[in-house]
């Protein structure tokens, strides 16, 4: 579930940002970008969670 949740919110995220660049430069919005940047957050939010945040246990 912690992985599906992921995915949506790098999709929900990265069409922001990508509606609000696109907006600010003039140029038309792009799907494909949006897909691509959702990837790259996704990928990164999992390895910093599964091997970047280690908790120490006492």
């Amino acid at each position: 579930m912690r992985i599906i949740m992921v995915a949506f919110w790098s999709l929900l995220i990265s069409a922001a940002i990508s509606y609000v660049l696109t907006s600010m430069a003039g140029e038309p919005f792009n799907l494909t970008t949006v897909f691509f940047v959702a990837g790259l957050f996704f990928v990164a939010v999992v390895v910093i969670s599964e091997f970047g945040l280690k908790e120490e246990k006492e």
